[in-house]
C-alpha cells in the first residue's frame, strides 16, 4: 500500500509538473488533520513519511518548561529529565503515537485533504510560471469564442482574450493559434488571473523582439512606442554602436523583418523612427512621413511648436489627428503644429498691433481702433489697460494729463449717406463764468457724418 502511494506520487510529478516533495508534504499535512479529527486529539503533531518506504509515523510534541500550563503541548523538566538527563527548557519531546489503523473515515479525509493540496500546488505553479513571463508574448489556440471573449488553450490553463484586447477587425475562430502578450497575473479564489492583450504597445515592442536579433542581444534598444491597435504605430529605436544602423536592422533584408511584424498585426501600419537625445530633433522624426521646417521648444511647459510647409500640413497632422497624437506620444511633447502661411498670418497681427501700439504713444489716431471699448482704463481716458500700465512705467502716472488737466474726448459716428451733415460745438465755462460760444453749421462735407463735441478748455472764448 505505501509502495503504491509513492509510485503514485511519482505519475503525477511526472504527469502534473508536481514536484514529489510538495506531494509528500501534502500528505503529511492531510494525516495530521484526520488524525485530530477522528482521534480527538488537539496535541502538536508532526508526521514523518519515509520517502524510500513510503512508511509514516505520527509524532506528538511536547516543549520542556519549568511549570507546566498546558500538559497536552507541554512537560515539565522533571519528567523531561527522567526520559533523559541532557533535556533543557524550551527542548521538545517527541513521542510516537501512531495508529494502528485510521480507519476508513481517516482515509477519506486525507484523501480529500491531499486532492486539494494538489489542487492548490497545480494553481501556484501555473501562477508562477505565468507571474515570471509576464511582459512577454504566449502562443496558444483558441478553445472557443463566447459573447465575444476568446478563450485560449495554453495547454495547462485557459486564457481571456476580452473585446477591449482585441485588434479591431479581427476574425477569431475555434483552432486557431494566436500570440497574445501578457499584461497581468493575479491571484483569485477561482485559480490564478491572466490578462492578456493583443492591442498594448509592448505586444509590438515583443514582436519586434522576436524578429530583430539586436534588440534581443542589447545592440538596439526600444525607447518607447505609441500604438493605435490595428491602424497606425510609431516605435522609436536606437544603438549606442556607431557601426549598428538602427534602422536598417528593424527593417530586415527587403523589408522582411518588419512585413513579419506587420503580418501578425493584420497590416497595421508601422513607423520605425531613430530615437534623438535632442527634443527637437526627435519630435522632427516622429512626425515622420511628414517634413518639418523646425521645431522650437516652448519655455515654461513641456511642450513645442513645429512649423511644416502648407502642403506637409495635413500629413503632419495625419487621418483625425492620428500622426500628430502618436507622435505626442512617441516623444512624451505637447506638440502644436502650424503651416508657414499660419505662422506668417500671426507675425502679421502681431507685427500690426505692435505698430497701433506705437502710434497710440505717439499721440496719433488710431485706426480701426475702438476706443470706447471694454479696455477703456479710468485713469488714462480710454487707453487700452496694458498700454496704460506700460505709460505710468516709462512717464509716470501724469503721462496721459497733459498740463495738468483732465481731458475728455467724445466722439459718435452717425449713420454715413443719410444727407447734409450737422455739427453743433459748445463750450461750458472753463475756470470762468465769463464767455460762451454757440455755433450751428449745416451741410458740412462728408455728408452722413453727424459730429457733437463738448471741450472743457482753460480759457475765456
Amino acid at each position: 500500500m505505501n509502495t503504491e502511494l509513492l509510485e503514485a506520487l511519482k505519475d503525477l510529478e511526472k504527469e502534473r509538473g508536481i514536484e514529489f516533495e510538495v506531494l509528500v508534504d501534502a500528505i503529511e499535512a492531510a494525516l495530521i488533520s484526520a488524525y485530530k479529527k477522528n482521534f480527538g486529539a488537539s496535541q502538536n503533531v508532526r508526521v514523518f513519511i519515509d520517502p524510500d518506504t513510503g512508511e509514516f509515523k505520527v509524532f506528538t510534541r511536547r516543549t520542556v518548561v519549568e511549570e507546566v500550563a498546558d500538559p497536552k503541548v507541554e512537560i515539565s523538566l522533571e519528567e523531561a529529565r527522567e526520559i533523559h538527563p541532557d533535556y533543557e527548557p524550551e527542548d521538545v519531546i517527541e513521542d510516537e503515537v501512531t495508529p494502528k489503523n485510521f480507519g476508513r473515515i481517516a482515509a477519506q479525509t486525507a484523501k480529500q485533504v491531499v486532492v486539494q493540496r494538489i489542487r492548490e500546488a497545480e494553481r501556484d505553479m501555473i501562477f508562477d510560471k505565468y507571474y515570471n513571463q509576464k511582459g512577454d508574448i504566449i502562443t496558444g489556440i483558441i478553445h472557443r469564442c463566447e459573447n465575444r471573449s476568446v478563450y485560449i488553450d495554453m495547454g495547462n490553463t485557459e486564457v481571456c482574450l476580452g473585446p477591449g484586447e482585441q485588434m479591431p477587425g479581427e476574425n477569431y475562430s475555434p483552432g486557431m493559434r494566436v500570440k497574445a502578450y501578457i499584461i497581468d497575473v493575479k491571484k483569485t479564489t477561482k485559480g490564478p488571473q491572466i490578462q492578456v492583450s493583443r492591442t498594448h504597445p509592448g505586444f509590438l515592442e515583443r514582436l519586434f523582439e522576436l524578429e530583430v536579433p539586436e534588440i534581443q542581444d542589447g545592440t538596439i534598444e526600444v525607447k518607447s512606442v505609441a500604438r493605435e491597435a490595428g491602424y497606425r504605430s510609431k516605435i522609436a529605436v536606437w544603438s549606442d554602436n556607431d557601426n549598428v544602423d538602427a534602422l536598417g536592422a528593424c527593417v530586415g533584408p527587403k523589408g522582411m523583418r518588419v512585413q513579419s511584424v506587420v503580418g501578425e498585426l493584420r497590416g497595421e501600419k508601422i513607423d520605425i523612427i531613430k530615437w534623438n537625445e535632442e527634443p527637437t530633433e526627435f519630435i522632427a522624426s516622429a512626425l515622420s512621413p511628414a517634413k518639418v521646417v523646425s521645431v522650437e521648444i516652448l519655455d515654461g511647459e513641456k511642450g513645442a511648436q513645429v512649423i511644416v510647409p502648407d502642403y506637409q500640413l495635413s500629413l503632419a497632422i495625419g487621418k483625425e489627428g492620428q500622426n500628430a497624437r502618436l507622435a505626442a506620444k512617441l516623444t512624451g511633447w505637447k506638440i502644436d503644429i502650424k503651416s508657414e502661411t499660419q505662422i506668417n498670418q500671426l507675425l502679421d497681427a502681431l507685427r500690426e498691433a505692435n505698430q497701433q501700439r506705437d502710434d497710440w504713444m505717439e499721440g496719433e489716431e488710431l485706426v480701426d481702433y475702438d476706443l470706447s471699448g471694454e479696455y477703456a482704463d479710468e485713469d488714462y481716458g480710454d487707453a487700452p489697460e496694458e498700454w496704460a500700465e506700460q505709460l505710468e512705467a516709462d512717464y509716470g502716472s501724469e503721462a496721459a494729463e497733459p498740463d495738468g488737466e483732465a481731458a475728455e474726448l467724445d466722439i459718435e459716428a452717425a449713420e454715413p449717406g443719410l444727407g447734409d451733415g450737422e455739427l453743433d460745438a459748445e463750450s461750458a465755462d472753463a475756470g470762468s463764468s465769463d464767455g460762451e460760444l454757440d455755433m450751428d453749421t449745416a451741410g458740412l462735407e462728408p455728408d452722413g457724418a453727424e459730429i457733437d463735441a463738448q471741450a472743457g478748455v482753460g480759457a475765456e472764448v
